[in-house]
């Protein structure tokens, strides 16, 4: 991973991301390296900066392989929230599928309101799912990606 040193990476928790489409789009026109990550295989582009990484074993370790190898320059994208606590704690940025940023200030809340909706579902309290996904959210999660890919370039990171 020397190779990779000061320089903006993409790691994509895949295996139920819906925006791959959009990640791809924003990693090319930056020249990004893009990493997805999954349990199973999966059809990625042929593109020599997409990396298709298949990991064997537990259902984690996809989460695993990303927390690894997170770091300062990486971007890591991901809607499961202790996946994302750990990638912050090794100084990454984190972004949701809907465009919502985690960050050292708002992933303890995220992982209590998991950790009580979990429960209450549990006690069968709550019911269904998150909400579907919607364009607004793509929207969202295209300007979250950019602006993070920006902010690291101005940090001194290289594509």
């Amino acid at each position: 991973m020397d190779a990779l040193a000061n320089t903006i990476v993409i790691y994509v928790d895949a295996d139920a991301c819906p925006v791959k489409p959009e990640i791809y789009r924003v990693a090319e026109r930056h020249r990004l390296k893009v990493f997805v990550v999954a349990n199973s295989f999966m059809q990625v582009p042929r593109e020599p900066w997409i990396e298709r990484v298949v990991v064997p074993g537990n259902f984690d370790a996809a989460d695993d392989w990303i927390a690894e190898r997170a770091c300062r320059g990486a971007i890591a994208i991901t809607a499961d929230i202790p996946l994302a606590d750990r990638c912050i704690k090794a100084g990454a940025d984190v972004i949701g599928p809907t465009g919502k940023p985690f960050t050292e200030a708002s992933i303890g809340m995220a992982l209590a309101t998991r950790d009580m909706m979990e429960d209450l579902r549990a006690m069968g309290s709550v019911g269904g799912g998150p909400k579907p996904f919607s364009q607004k959210d793509r929207s969202a999660f295209l300007q979250a990606l950019d602006v993070a890919v920006q902010r690291l370039k101005r940090a001194g990171f290289s594509a």
